[in-house]
Order: structure tokens, then C-alpha cells, then sequence
């Protein structure tokens, strides 16, 4: 691999290219109109023009970005997360016109991007998956047969989706009746699929993800990372490892993980994503339950490079070029812990609305336990057309409440002049005694925030119970 184009924009693409140029592989950025002075642009060896502001007219054009690749020379396409990073025909198209996808193969990327076809893969190599249907349901008739089986409360899903699209909680007949043609009209608008799959709905569930590195024979995971503190199903702190974790769950769930990504002759770097019931009286008594895998890097995965020292962009790129896999499970050890902060140009206290703009003063935390990743500098602008994502401030500690405490100092140093961001409304959440007993779930991260804006309502500032 010679020159690498990167098919992707924002922090993202900076931590790739800046992957690249220590493996000594030149790097070629990809650009709207709107990103011609962005900063993933000039750190790169050179740049393609490739359409409008409009992501549906640049960085989601597949052949404009093949023509960018010709055009520079590049040898091998990075996709990033996001736009087309889990596009089983972006991957092939890339294969077909003689270029390295760093990532798996189109085929297991279809496989595993078909929830449906991922739980059976999951049951064929002896992973346990929630119950649910087996099989895609495309009507409501169908939907509420399986549904009596299941058992209420249900979870509706995108058989083709991920990311929090086309889900549904429903509670009864009548409730699926009346959300399965929003939910699949959804899914057919996001995935161009509307087929949904049921699955037992978890009250007190945990999100937590194994992160993955394979060479298309061998596997290792990299420990486990807690994605529970969710909105709207998306996530805003992670952490590595995951607080409150019986460490016969942790042996069994990397396991788990490491059989199914073997299943499928997985090669990259990936994620396998659990949700963990914690309902039960005690940390012995969990049990988990595969829900789907990601096969491409994960937003949070700085997280486990902080606790494992391993570079996984590094060594994704490594693996596509055709280098097996350089560790064995007996060389992966985690230490200490990590947590990341998702900042985001948006205003939490007007419902989280959008917050584009020109940006002034740029102030960032630093110091050797903190790391910040970012596309964010002074005098720039945040653009409408894309995600709000500012920066992520990752804090590591020889524990978690090390990690915890260095949070709140990095956190406080964060400052963005011209657009309001999540900084201090994470702030905040430090203050939370669940928090840091790592007592949460889920639906846990939620029930804050309503109980902080009915506070703000109020004139208080109680955010303390559950």
C-alpha cells in the first residue's frame, strides 16, 4: 500500500491520515465544496474535489470517489465511520476496480449488515442472541403472530439497519399495529429495506461492545467497551472497560466474540455489540446477548487504544495490506480505564438543536492522560450539512475514578467560542453518584436529561435520582 485515499471527513479522517503517515503510507483527502479549507484537507498529501455541500451529492458518491482514487493514484480506499464505511456495494465496487477496501469483504459486511442473517450467524457458532423472530417480517399481521410468541414488551428493528434507525419499543397489540408502518417506512427510507425482526424487549439492559481485530483466519478481542449512557439511542460516553462487569460475563462475552467473528472469516478491525441484562440481584447472575456487529471502526474506539496501547486504525490498515495479524490474545492486556466525551455543536438545553456556525476561540484540555480528537481549530466553521460532532475528549486513569476525576479538570478546559456544545452539560453528569458507581443502564442517560430540563423548567438544579 503506497497512497491511501480516505473516503470520509472530520476527526475521523484526521485519525486516519495521521495513521497513515506514521506507517509512512502518503494520503489523499476527499472534500465538498464546503470542506475545501477543512483541516483533514491540508493534511494530506493532496486532495479531490468531489461535488456540493450536500453529502448525498460528494462523500456518498460512490463513483466520484472512485474517480478521486484513479485520479490521485491512491492504491487503497479508508472509509472511515459513517457515509459508506458499512456499504457492502462500496466495498465491492472498490475491490472491482482493482483498489484494497481497508475493511472486511463486501460479503461479510452484507452478511452481518442483514441483522436477520447476523443472529443466525451468531446462533451458528454457539452465541446467544435475544429472543426473538428468526427471520424478517415485512407485515403487520406477521409482526403481531410473532410478537404473541415473543412476548410484550418488544423491540421492532431494522432487519437491514443500525445506528437507532426504525426502532420501536412497543408495549402491547395495539401499539405494534399502529408503529410498524412508521418503523418500516423508516427502515425502507435509511436502508432501502423495510423488513423488520422482533426481539424481547430488556428493561434494565446494559450496551456493551468487544472490540475485534482479524486477518481473515485469526482473531483477538480487545477487552470490552460500556456504550450504555445513550440519547435516542445514540451514544455519548463510552467507556473501556465496561464498570460492574462479572469477570466470568467479560471471559464469556469476548469469547463469544472472537467465535463469531472466526465464523465469518472476519478480517479488520470490528465490533461486536451485546446488550447485558442487568436486572438480576447480583454481577454473577448476568447474562448477555449478541444484537449486531459494526464492520468498521467504532466512533469510541479511542477508548480501548488508551487502555490497551494498541493502534487500531494502525492496524487495520496493516491487515489490508495483506500483513497477518501481528498479536496473539496472550499480548493483549488492558490497563487502567478510559472514558470519552462525544462534543458535539449542539445546545442541550434547546433539546439538543444543532448548532452550526462560525467558530472563534478554540481552547482544548491537555496532558498526559488526556487525549483530544478533533477537526475543530480556531476560525472554523461548522457546517450545516453534516454531523455536529466537534471533538472527542478521551481521559485515561489507573482507574476508573481516576479517569473520572481527570474527566471533570479536562472537560472544564474545553471551550468553543460561536456555537454552543454538550462540554458543559457533560460537566454536570460528573456530578452524579450513579455515575460513578457505574450504576446505569440504557435508559438510564435519558431519564436525566428530562429530569434536568424539567429542573431547568423549574428554576432547580436537582439532577440526582434515577
Amino acid at each position: 500500500m503506497r497512497r491511501l485515499l480516505v473516503a470520509n471527513r472530520g476527526e475521523i479522517a484526521v485519525r486516519i491520515i495521521r495513521a497513515a503517515r506514521d506507517l509512512g503510507i502518503s494520503t489523499v483527502a476527499v472534500h465538498s465544496t464546503a470542506d475545501a479549507e477543512a483541516p483533514h484537507v491540508r493534511l494530506a498529501d493532496s486532495s479531490v474535489e468531489i461535488g456540493p455541500p450536500q453529502a448525498t451529492k460528494s462523500y456518498l458518491v460512490v463513483d466520484a470517489i472512485l474517480e478521486a482514487a484513479r485520479s490521485s493514484g491512491a492504491d487503497a480506499v479508508h472509509p472511515g465511520y459513517g457515509f459508506l464505511s458499512e456499504r457492502a456495494a462500496f466495498a465491492a465496487a472498490v475491490a472491482e476496480a482493482g483498489l484494497t477496501f481497508v475493511g472486511p469483504d463486501a460479503a461479510v459486511i452484507e452478511q452481518m449488515g442483514d441483522k436477520v442473517r447476523a443472529r443466525h450467524v451468531a446462533r451458528a457458532a454457539g452465541v446467544p442472541t435475544v429472543p426473538g423472530t428468526e427471520d424478517g417480517v415485512d407485515d403487520v399481521s406477521a409482526a403481531v403472530a410473532a410478537a404473541a410468541d415473543i412476548g410484550y414488551p418488544v423491540m421492532l428493528k431494522a432487519a437491514a439497519g443500525g445506528g437507532g434507525r426504525g426502532i420501536r419499543v412497543v408495549a402491547d397489540e395495539a401499539e405494534l399495529r399502529s408503529g410498524f408502518p412508521a418503523a418500516s417506512a423508516e427502515a425502507a427510507g435509511a436502508f432501502g429495506d423495510g423488513r423488520m425482526y422482533l426481539e424481547r424487549f430488556v428493561r434494565r439492559a446494559r450496551h456493551v461492545e468487544v472490540q475485534v481485530l482479524g486477518d481473515g483466519t485469526d482473531v483477538v478481542h480487545l477487552f470490552e467497551r460500556e456504550c450504555s449512557l445513550q440519547r435516542r439511542r445514540q451514544k455519548m460516553v463510552e467507556e473501556a472497560t465496561a464498570p460492574g462487569i462479572d469477570a466470568r460475563v467479560r471471559a464469556a462475552m469476548t469469547d463469544a466474540a472472537v467465535r463469531l467473528s472466526r465464523e465469518v472469516g472476519y478480517r479488520s478491525a470490528g465490533t461486536v455489540e451485546f446488550l447485558v441484562d442487568d436486572a438480576a440481584d447480583e454481577a454473577s447472575d448476568q447474562r448477555f446477548f449478541f444484537i449486531e456487529m459494526n464492520t468498521r471502526i467504532q466512533v469510541e474506539h479511542p477508548t480501548t487504544e488508551l487502555v490497551t496501547g494498541v493502534d487500531l486504525v494502525a492496524e487495520q490498515v496493516r491487515i489490508a495490506a495483506g500483513e497477518p495479524l501481528r498479536l496473539r490474545q496472550d499480548d493483549v492486556s488492558a490497563r487502567g480505564s478510559a472514558v470519552e466525551f462525544r462534543i458535539c455543536a449542539e445546545d442541550p438545553d434547546r433539546d439538543f438543536l444543532p448548532a452550526p456556525g462560525k467558530v472563534g476561540r478554540v481552547s482544548l484540555p491537555a496532558g498526559p492522560w488526556v487525549r483530544v480528537d478533533t477537526w475543530l481549530e480556531p476560525d472554523s466553521q461548522v457546517s450545516p450539512f453534516y454531523d455536529s460532532l466537534l471533538a472527542k475528549v478521551i481521559v485515561w486513569g489507573e482507574d476508573r475514578a481516576t479517569a473520572l476525576r481527570r474527566s471533570r479538570r479536562a472537560l472544564a478546559e474545553f471551550a468553543v467560542d460561536g456555537v454552543a456544545t454538550t462540554a458543559g452539560m457533560f460537566t454536570e453528569l460528573l456530578d452524579e453518584p450513579w455515575l460513578h458507581a457505574g450504576d446505569f443502564h440504557t435508559g438510564t442517560l435519558e431519564g436525566w436529561l428530562d429530569r434536568r430540563r424539567a429542573a431547568a423548567d423549574q428554576g432547580g438544579t436537582d439532577h440526582d435520582d434515577r
